[in-house]
């Protein structure tokens, strides 16, 4: 059993070659975009920040970040670089296009970041470890806490379980999308996100808002 559906072996050429890149990221394309950019902005994120877009899939959020931010500042990494470029390619204005480089999407799907500088001030996973096991979320919390010297703050999102007894077993979020403790699309307890961002090195917070499908986000500042 593979731990997500989009590491199926020939899952990004199929849904590419019919045209449906902006449904294999979730879809609910202008509405995710709405909901989080407002509460991108309330974190603190500034036009000026150098911003990286993890598991950025075909840029569902980049289309909106990218005309916000100054030229060259947003990078973005996910595990299917022609899923990236394809929304480079078909959801960017020319204008947009040239602010941000294609060399700047790196195809990267074990949280290494090749490529990308050191001096990223804001990053964010938006819908990435609702598709992998916990430890993938602490890794990718290590990972960027040791990566990135100058990091501000990190936002993630997660789905989860309201207590033990519901984490064992399938729940079904308010959003109505069903989540598991041990296959995608995967839930954990709040506690542990908690634990994890915490003992990886960073302050946390748990926002009270609910984003589509149900999903928690969590703000991480890296302590000094």
């Amino acid at each position: 059993m593979t731990i997500s559906p989009y590491a199926k072996s020939g899952f990004y050429d199929d849904a590419l070659s019919k045209g449906r890149h902006r449904d294999i990221v979730g879809g609910r394309w202008g509405e995710t975009a709405d909901i989080v950019m407002p509460l991108l902005a309330d974190l603190g994120l500034r036009d000026t920040d150098r911003v990286l877009d993890i598991g950025a899939g075909s840029l569902r959020l980049g289309h909106r970040l990218v005309p916000m931010l100054s030229a060259g500042n947003y990078w973005a990494t996910d595990a299917s670089g022609p899923l990236m470029r394809r929304g480079w390619e078909v959801e960017l204005t020319d204008a947009d296009r040239a602010k941000l480089p294609v060399g700047q999407l790196v195809e990267d799907a074990e949280f290494r970041f090749p490529g990308i500088p050191e001096d990223i001030d804001f990053a964010l996973c938006f819908a990435v470890f609702t598709h992998l096991p916990m430890n993938h979320l602490r890794r990718g919390l290590i990972s960027v806490r040791d990566r990135f010297p100058n990091l501000r703050r990190f936002v993630f999102t997660v789905f989860l379980a309201p207590d033990p007894t519901a984490f064992t077993g399938p729940f079904r979020q308010n959003d109505g999308v069903v989540t598991h403790p041990d296959k995608a699309p995967w839930h954990m307890l709040a506690e542990d996100a908690l634990h994890m961002a915490r003992a990886s090195g960073f302050h946390v917070t748990m926002r009270p808002d609910r984003l589509p499908r149900g999903q928690v986000m969590f703000v991480a500042d890296p302590q000094r």
